[in-house]
């Protein structure tokens, strides 16, 4: 059966280099969406078989639409995981000059991870957010030479324009984990992790009471992000990454323990621990 897998477009968005990656090999087709969440609910309504999308970067930190998707809808998985090295460059239309710019668009986390050349060498140009790289890409070739955009080398190609400015990132090593979501979760390899996220009751000691838990099963815990929960100010869901898999059972018991401590519990998936960088 061929799968297709959902990603962020248009082509040329780092998105759609970590699906091309992703997709090596496989029998698939590659589906583009135009936002983040329509890509996760094609999974949810069966449009697609799988989505790949970003959930941290090395800089920014959390992608947090896919954080907040994953939190609100059932029967969504992580399967895999998947790291790709961002190299951001500015871009324009062929003959425009760093003094015609007026305008800098993208995706609202490269502009956050090349906050510092922006400021530095562009500070009165406006910055406009848009859904991908490539969108972006896209408005600055149909436009009048004032704009510049912040994306790969690809999307250039792809829109017919010129790279002003390379490697424009605010620190040099910066990365971007990509998750595979399926509505099944993988098998134990012997080398995993496992996702949750949950919420506590306001009270004393609620959290450290459930953190210690982990450290009771001797279990290590490799990431932690809080997230408003959105019923009110003050209250917050937290998402944890933890080495093992459900499977095991030291993970099981823990988890069991976990959800009978929490005011909402979701297991998230266990997949296979990336080793190395692409």
């Amino acid at each position: 059966m061929v799968k297709s897998i959902g990603y962020l477009g248009p082509c040329g968005t780092f998105s759609h280099e970590a699906a091309g990656l992703y997709a090596e090999g496989k029998s698939c087709t590659l589906m583009e969406f135009v936002s983040i969440q329509d890509v996760l609910y094609a999974v949810k309504d069966n449009i697609i078989s799988e989505a790949i999308v970003p959930i941290e970067n090395s800089l920014e930190g959390a992608v947090n639409v896919t954080l907040d998707v994953l939190a609100k809808e059932e029967g969504l998985y992580i399967k895999g995981e998947l790291i790709l090295p961002v190299s951001l460059n500015l871009v324009v239309k062929k003959g425009t000059l760093p003094g015609d710019i007026t305008t800098i668009m993208s995706h609202p986390q490269p502009l956050g991870q090349a906050r510092e050349f922006l400021n530095r060498c562009y500070p009165k140009a406006v910055q406009v957010e848009e859904n991908s790289t490539s969108q972006a890409a896209q408005r600055v070739s149909e436009g009048d030479g004032t704009y510049a955009a912040i994306t790969s080398r690809t999307a250039a190609k792809i829109n017919g324009l010129e790279v002003l400015s390379a490697d424009i990132q605010d620190v040099a090593n910066n990365h971007t984990r990509f998750v595979i979501i399926s509505k099944e979760y993988q098998k134990r390899t012997g080398c995993d992790k496992t996702s949750i996220v949950f919420s506590t009751d306001n009270k004393p000691g609620s959290l450290y009471r459930v953190l210690d838990i982990f450290s009771l099963w001797d279990i290590n815990m490799t990431r932690i992000e809080s997230r408003p929960s959105k019923n009110a100010l003050g209250q917050y869901i937290f998402f944890i990454d933890i080495d093992g898999h459900i499977e095991d059972q030291d993970i099981y018991d823990a988890l069991t323990m976990i959800k009978r401590k929490t005011s909402f519990y979701r297991f998230i998936g266990s997949y296979p621990m990336i080793k190395g960088k692409i």
